[in-house]
């Protein structure tokens, strides 16, 4: 396709045109005088020439807003005073200092795109990160002009009861004509994507907490009433996000009340606002009949990440948002060493690893391939990516492999004490840690500017006569868009020894006079090749190597299946004894592919089943990491092994080898099962969340045997349980079986919970992705459901998002139906909500992996999205990335 012909170009933002801005606001006064349907904003700044710049017109950024007047210094400017069109104002002149008065009108009922102020339910409420700000007022709307705010609410007492902002109340009253209004006031200096504002008729569940220097904090979160037996989780999980941030990195929260308000319609998870943290209500309301431990154990994660956000974001945020992953990935890597300390440390590893190899790797792998600190965007929306999230985390986490606990927190410790209050860049977190350690992480720095997942090769040889194991490591990097040759990475490499017995052995190296008295040891790989030497070493060695999971890198060990099968039983780090496993069943899963195309008899590997056999076995292992290593590799993870990726082939693979192992092993998981299904009421804790865990992979196995009396086994599970997870467990495995009792399940599910929207969410994505030959014509019939709105980003996520990129077989399906279908509701989507359209494409990210005939499809579509006009810029950037690469 020719993309000269697309007629839309969007401005290309990029991080070198990078300037300070022109001028600074030091107050904001904002007097909102709210309605669904009209809304009146009066903005006051005080603002001033910032020094690092010189004096110029000044442009306010702005979009879908009504102005109705501007005054400079209290005069009102005449339409030839000043400039404006769809994206901005401009005021030509200006003093040095100066106070601007801008009065706008928005349309909250009207508003889509859920960005700025908008209206959900009963609520009026916004979303300001990235750009949203703009769309309320007229504002320098980038990261780094540092505000305080003062935000005074005027609306009708009936209809919005609850008025809330940022900070701590000031003042609040009644007027005579049935509206109030109250005043609130933050001030700690913030960015205007920080900013938040709610109203509605909401009921507040509230707490305390008091500080680790004597503060009592108010807690508060504010629900829609039907849901006020729903916060407790929440309510938990912040107390224990205060309590861990102060013991782990000594950091006390800043405001007299902390609040949490759960929304219906939002693009996010949850926004991090200064005090007023604003969350998906998927990602807060949990109760144990209605909630999974998955869905238990997200918002324990989500609202520790939102609350850690004040320090490392509010407090200290980001200069631009090329800088992005400074506030998220640090961040991300806080929430997950918070999970790991209060749940199962191995079990977090497993699936952060498993969430980045299967997104991560890809979009690495991908035409969106881009640094965790980009160059350029043309939308930002876009980068809310899994590169800047999650492997922002595990940079990271790098550098804190590197120098070590204590050293992270003395870093950590100087990072928020000289930039408190300041908006800053990577560079200023890499250069505090580097200041506080004395170490030199300049090399270490191409991680947040180059794109690309490294692969580390590894080679061993021993000698018996010198009793020398030598360890070759080598690094390698592939092209990705913009970067064609790529500079050596400082990639930490934990690395173990294990002798025949499975004990860790001696690590000294040849250079060192003192022996090394540990189990693991951390190696700097820094140059294209290097060899570690160790001496002392009795026998050959099995090298547990990137123990756990030390570096974001793709490992090429050639392993034989019996070592595999040696660490997959013996290895003392968790997390490589679960790799192992994972690498051996991918291995197996690859030969038979392998023989379904040159269709030879299938046979399950004896050696596979004998480890699994033993894991299943193990009632000293942790029933959660029993759990994970019986868990064979998900289909698209396995397709991007492949080097041409045979959808059919591997979706028949890994059935078969599901009901093999299921059939071998039926004794064993019927045991499990039994011995796990004492009945005891719910608790969220680790060791009920692994014997749920366990107990319901047992079920699948089960399941996979086509043993009609397992079908009456999950609907048993179903009948008396206290719970969703194990409720939800056996409706995904019912859906897999066509007949009445399938539909039979599925209505008295929905009659059961169609009242409550989280829910009824669960009920659409299993049915996404049914593995039945109709999936597709029931997703098209679920969109025409009650329970479906387009408009709702959790009910595209739930439906179309589930069936696009979790349900392989048929989303692409030979006749291209999956990707036309993508297609058309990206359209619409582009013309509601553009990011949530734009994140709808990441199904297509891969396309140039599969077959000729597949891509041919899979690119037919792109180019209908991309001829579309009037096309959005969100949408526009990706779906021609996606056919240029």
């Amino acid at each position: 396709m020719d993309l000269s012909n697309v007629e839309q170009s969007p401005k290309m933002t990029l991080l070198a045109n990078y300037q300070v801005p022109r001028y600074l606001v030091d107050e904001a006064l904002l007097h909102f005088d709210l309605d669904k349907s009209k809304t009146r904003v009066i903005s006051t700044l005080k603002m001033r020439l910032n020094p690092e710049s010189s004096a110029g017109e000044c442009v306010l950024d702005g979009e879908s807003l009504d102005l109705i007047s501007i005054k400079l210094d209290g005069k009102l400017l005449s339409d030839s005073e000043y400039e404006v069109n769809s994206k901005s104002l401009t005021i030509a002149e200006v003093p040095e200092q100066f106070e601007l008065e801008i009065i706008t009108e928005i349309h909250p009922d009207q508003n889509t795109a859920l960005e700025g102020l908008y209206h959900s339910g009963r609520l009026l409420c916004t979303q300001c990160e990235a750009e949203g700000f703009r769309r309320i007022t007229y504002y320098p709307d980038r990261p780094d002009v540092m505000t305080v705010f003062t935000v005074t609410i005027v609306a009708d007492a009936k209809q919005w009861p609850v008025m809330l902002s940022n900070g701590n109340l000031e003042e609040q009253g009644q007027f005579n004509d049935g509206r109030h209004w109250v005043r609130w006031h933050d001030p700690h200096p913030k960015p205007s994507y920080l900013f938040a504002l709610v109203a509605g008729d909401l009921y507040c569940q509230q707490d305390h907490f008091r500080t680790m220097n004597g503060r009592d904090v108010t807690l508060r979160i504010y629900v829609d009433p039907e849901n006020k037996h729903k916060c407790d989780h929440a309510l938990v999980s912040l107390k224990q996000s205060m309590k861990w941030d102060e013991e782990v990195y000594g950091r006390e929260y800043d405001l007299d009340v902390f609040m949490i308000v759960a929304v219906n319609d939002f693009n996010m998870g949850a926004m991090e606002n200064k005090g007023l943290n604003i969350f998906n209500a998927a990602c807060v309301l949990a109760t144990p009949e209605t909630a999974t431990d998955d869905d238990f154990y997200t918002i324990q994660s989500i609202v520790a990440h939102e609350y850690f956000h004040n320090w490392s974001g509010n407090r200290v945020t980001c200069r631009d948002w090329f800088q992005l992953s400074l506030k998220e990935g640090f961040t991300v890597m806080r929430d997950q060493s918070f999970s790991a300390d209060l749940n199962s440390a191995a079990v977090q590893r497993i699936d952060d690893v498993n969430g980045l190899r299967s997104m991560q790797f890809a979009e690495d792998a991908g035409p969106m391939a881009h640094p965790v600190r980009p160059d350029s965007y043309i939308e930002i929306s876009n980068f809310y990516t899994v590169t800047i999230y999650e492997k922002g985390a595990e940079v990271v986490r790098m550098i804190k492999t590197l120098v070590g606990d204590e050293g992270f927190r003395k870093g950590t410790d100087l990072y928020f004490d000289r930039h408190d209050g300041q908006a800053v860049t990577t560079d200023d977190f890499v250069k505090a840690i580097e200041d506080a350690n004395s170490v030199d992480l300049s090399q270490f720095k191409r991680w947040y500017e180059q794109a690309g997942t490294p692969e580390l090769s590894v080679k061993t040889h021993y000698d018996p006569v010198q009793q020398r194991f030598s360890l070759i490591l080598r690094q390698s990097c592939p092209a990705t868009p913009g970067q064609e040759n790529k500079l050596n990475f400082h990639i930490p490499v934990a690395v173990g020894l294990l002798d025949s017995d499975g004990n860790n052995m001696p690590m000294q190296l040849a250079e060192e006079v003192t022996p090394y008295d540990g189990d693991t040891r951390v190696l700097s790989l820094t140059e294209t090749e290097q060899t570690f030497e160790f001496i002392h070493v009795s026998e050959e060695p099995v090298a547990s190597v990137l123990r756990g999971f030390s570096a974001p890198v793709k490992l090429k060990y050639d392993l034989t299946n019996k070592q595999l099968a040696f660490l997959m039983g013996r290895d003392t780090d968790s997390f490589n004894r679960w790799d192992a496993g994972q690498q051996l069943m991918i291995n197996v899963l690859l030969e038979i592919v392998d023989d379904i195309q040159k269709q030879n008899t299938l046979a399950l590997s004896p050696l596979l089943l004998s480890q699994l056999e033993a894991v299943l076995n193990d009632e000293q292992l942790d029933p959660a990491l029993v759990a994970k290593m019986l868990t064979l590799p998900t289909e698209n993870y396995l397709a991007a092994q492949m080097p041409v990726a045979d959808v059919d082939g591997i979706h028949q693979a890994r059935e078969f080898a599901k009901r093999q192992i299921a059939i071998s092993l039926k004794p064993l998981f019927n045991a499990r099962y039994e011995s796990l299904s004492k009945q005891k009421k719910y608790q969220f804790n680790a060791e009920d969340m692994a014997a749920r865990s366990l107990k319901n992979l047992c079920l699948s196995y089960l399941a996979a045997t086509d043993d009609p009396l397992q079908m009456q086994r999950c609907l048993r599970q179903m009948k008396v349980t206290d719970n969703m997870t194990e409720l939800l467990a056996g409706l995904r495995l019912m859906v897999d079986q066509a007949g009445p009792e399938r539909e039979h399940a599925l209505r008295a599910f929905y009659e059961q919970w169609k009242h409550d929207r989280q829910v009824v969410d669960k009920w659409l994505s299993v049915q996404a992705v049914s593995k039945l030959p109709d999936t597709l014509l029931r997703v098209k019939a679920l969109m025409k459901h009650e329970a479906f709105n387009i408009k709702n980003p959790n009910n595209v996520r739930a439906l179309i998002g589930q069936f696009c990129r979790n349900n392989p077989v048929h989303f692409h399906a030979k006749d291209g139906s999956g990707y036309r279908f993508l297609a058309e509701q990206i359209l619409v989507l582009d013309k509601l909500n553009p990011q949530v359209a734009a994140r709808m494409l990441g199904a297509l990210n891969s396309w140039r992996r599969y077959d000729l005939e597949r891509q041919e499809l899979m690119k037919a579509s792109l180019e209908q999205i991309a001829t579309q006009k009037d096309l959005s810029a969100d949408v526009y950037e990706i779906v021609t990335k996606y056919l240029a690469a």
